[in-house]
């Protein structure tokens, strides 16, 4: 696995949603890799921060702002 197919795995392993050999793969990626182990962590601070943001709780110009930060992102 590299880091790209981590990234796209995140959610789905946060939610205890991926199949045992992804899961696996996951996790063997995560013990040689420090920036993913760095990027899940702060994946995970995130959604502790934020709770359970819901699209209606955030005002359309934050949203726009969001979006915008985001649209260009790429992993390094």
């Amino acid at each position: 696995m590299d880091c790209v197919d981590f990234v796209e795995l995140v959610t789905d392993f946060l939610e205890g949603a991926l199949p045992e050999d992804d899961e696996r793969r996951f996790i063997e990626h995560l013990a040689e890799c420090s920036g993913c182990e760095r990027y899940l962590d702060q994946f995970r601070r995130t959604i502790a921060t934020t709770g359970e943001l819901t699209p209606d709780s955030i005002a359309p110009d934050a949203r726009q702002q969001l979006l915008s930060a985001f649209r260009d992102w790429r992993l390094q």
